[in-house]
């Protein structure tokens, strides 16, 4: 096309099937892309939100009860992803529970190669993440747990258990959720 061809102005195109009648663009959107899920009904989210909330005053009250801090963000990340995206591969017990372990793993390996530091905490994450997803065990909270671990350097004798027993409260608390409201999704969608 010459120069002078494309400074001359274009003709505008006629509205077809791929263009709203009203708008000579097209659609930013191609037909068959992905949008963001449906808003829950307020009974739907009630039971997300009650049900992740009373897992984690759980957590807190076993916590206060040892003496010793249970709740963890990345657990509340997790109780997040089982109570509202129970069919999420992130949110399935293989996920959450071997994902956790497997973060907390990684973490404590980097702490004892490299020790405690932001730079050590960001390849524990890299780690983290990577071999959850050759584990086919992807969840984003774990890569948190990893950094945690690095950053404030719990004793392995008593986090490990504690994070582990957490995890697997998590997954049944899901599983005892999703069978309270009959119109919720089951969850899991598979244990294992």
């Amino acid at each position: 096309m010459s120069t002078d061809a494309a400074l001359r102005p274009q003709p505008t195109p006629a509205p077809t099937d791929a263009m709203p009648p009203d708008r000579t663009t097209p659609r930013r959107w191609p037909r068959g892309s992905v949008r963001a899920p449906a808003r829950p009904t307020p009974a739907a989210a009630l039971h997300s939100i009650g049900a992740a909330t009373a897992v984690l005053l759980g957590l807190v009250a076993i916590g206060a009860m040892i003496h010793e801090p249970v709740l963890i963000p990345p657990l509340a990340a997790s109780a997040a992803l089982v109570h509202s995206a129970p069919t999420l591969p992130l949110a399935q017990p293989r996920s959450v529970v071997i994902g956790h372990l497997v973060g907390s793993a990684v973490g404590y390996a980097v702490l004892a190669a490299a020790g405690s530091s932001a730079w050590a905490a960001a390849v524990a994450a890299g780690v983290t993440l990577a071999v959850n997803m050759a584990a086919r065990t992807p969840h984003s909270p774990a890569v948190a747990t990893a950094v945690i671990i690095v950053l404030q350097t719990p004793a392995p004798g008593r986090f490990i258990p504690l994070l582990l027993g957490s995890t697997v409260l998590l997954v049944l608390t899901g599983f005892a959720a999703s069978r309270v409201r009959r119109t919720a999704p089951r969850y899991p969608a598979y244990w294992w």
